[in-house]
């Protein structure tokens, strides 16, 4: 398999990668009430508390999300800091076939697969052909236009908008929990059921309500997403020259 098959090939599972993301986001709403009680946002239900959480995290300019999450595919994990300009950085995997890094930034978007995943999707291929893979690609980042339909595809998990997009407010049987601290924040603990599966949504107390963390247990997508550094710039810097492959000169190459 080719540098350039390999590329094309991968790209489809990175989109996986970003589906389910959203759908573990996604999963806790809509969310629902209870009555009003005392504390933390008092006089306020839990479908209120709900509702405001959604509202400030899909206001947020920039945020960074840890994700865990078993889906059919595999179990997904992604640690991705995004912003609302389209610039991103992180590391998404499912399952055991390996991970990538992603990285989009100045209308380019940046992708480095560790080896297994390299070995993975060369599978079928001819040991010449893997090796000259691995030669080409591996501890390199590969380049392509961020407006390139392939490369947009790979990329939907940098454009904070779509990500958080799903999101959204309703009513269901969100119930007020306890007060407790995530990543050091204190967080209001709302939980509601919703058939096999029992959801836990953390909701910071201090400042603006954001969404800090959401668990899922049972069900057939459980798993845990946290939420941290709100508002705070995108670590998305360039790779050096020296470790990039130019798949588009590549292909004008071929």
């Amino acid at each position: 398999m080719s540098a350039i098959a390999l590329h094309r090939f991968q790209r489809p599972a990175l989109a996986a990668l970003c589906t389910a993301a959203v759908l573990g986001l996604t999963a806790c709403g809509p969310f629902g009430g209870d009555a009003t009680e005392t504390g933390p946002f008092a006089g306020l239900s839990g479908a209120q508390i709900a509702n405001k959480a959604v509202k400030a995290t899909k206001s947020a300019s920039s945020l960074t999300f840890d994700a865990d999450l078993q889906m059919p595919e595999g179990r997904v994990k992604a640690f991705m800091a995004v912003d609302t300009k389209g610039q991103c950085a992180g590391t998404l995997s499912v399952g055991s076939t390996g991970t990538v890094e992603l990285i989009r930034t100045g209308g380019d978007a940046y992708m480095r697969f560790d080896e297994a995943l390299l070995r993975e999707q060369s599978k079928g291929s001819s040991a010449e052909e893997t090796s000259a893979v691995l030669k080409t690609l591996k501890g390199r980042w590969t380049k392509a236009d961020a407006t390139d339909p392939e490369a947009k595809e790979g990329m939907e998990m940098c454009d904070l908008d779509q990500v958080l997009g799903e999101l959204r407010t309703g009513i269901n049987t969100a119930k007020r929990g306890e007060v407790t601290t995530v990543g050091g924040r204190k967080a209001l603990t709302l939980t509601e059921k919703d058939g096999a599966a029992t959801y836990k949504i953390y909701v910071a107390t201090e400042g603006e309500p954001y969404l800090l963390k959401v668990e899922q247990k049972g069900g057939k997508e459980p798993g845990t997403i946290s939420f941290s550094a709100y508002n705070k710039p995108v670590p998305a810097k360039k790779p050096a020259a020296k470790d990039i492959v130019d798949l588009d000169k590549l292909a004008q190459q071929r």
